[in-house]
């Protein structure tokens, strides 16, 4: 039985749970890491020794790195629409994989942490705003790519959405008037976002309260 271990909440998990979800497979999932614990016991350590989530279990195998496990279920199943076999098509997919772990989840890390994450009192709205800012100039990379198609990479959806529509549903949703911004309009960005909103996979892991 494939095993998927980290929190719900974590964005890095929702990848996961919205790929077996999407794609039908059949997994067991175990609550752990934030406030639930359990990444530091040494039975998850000698699985991750990273002592992060989420963590792919399945039989003597074990896997960590969210887009890595993404990857690997994908061939796995041989989910070829969303991961590609041609080799251009696939990379245009881990392009946009890679740019969401490296550009837009550090530009809305500050926003999000600051605004669910930290105590009123102790928020820092200049950072918040800053990181509200960043986050629309990064995403309007997203908003010029969308111009001609409906999905990041053509006609369907790939694992480029999967790796990213949880941090749009964030953006969107996160209540950054507290700290006095008020998000860009990116009109092809939320059309996008309500086209993935369409889909059950993606309303039962990633359309949660932001906690």
């Amino acid at each position: 039985m494939l095993t998927i271990w980290g929190r719900g909440t974590s964005s890095n998990v929702q990848k996961v749970l919205w790929l077996v979800e999407e794609a039908g497979i059949a997994h067991r999932h175990v609550v752990v890491g934030g406030p639930f614990g359990g990444t530091r016991t040494p039975e998850y350590l000698a699985m991750n020794p990273n002592s992060l989530v989420p963590t792919l279990q399945e039989d003597d195998f074990t896997l960590w790195e969210s887009n890595t496990i993404c990857r690997y279920l994908a061939n796995r199943h041989g989910l070829h629409t969303l991961y590609p076999t041609d080799w251009r098509a696939r990379a245009d997919v881990e392009r946009w994989m890679d740019w969401g772990q490296s550009l837009l989840a550090p530009s809305l890390h500050a926003g999000f942490w600051g605004l669910i994450r930290t105590a009123p009192a102790d928020q820092d709205p200049a950072a918040i705003r800053a990181s509200g800012e960043k986050t629309a100039t990064v995403l309007g990379v997203v908003e010029a790519r969308l111009a001609d198609r409906p999905w990041l990479c053509g006609d369907d959806l790939t694992l480029a959405e999967i790796a990213l529509g949880m941090h749009v549903y964030r953006w969107l949703h996160l209540p950054w008037s507290r700290a006095g911004h008020t998000p860009v309009s990116l009109p092809r960005v939320t059309d996008w976002h309500a086209r993935l909103a369409q889909r059950p996979a993606f309303r039962k892991v990633v359309m949660i309260d932001i906690v």
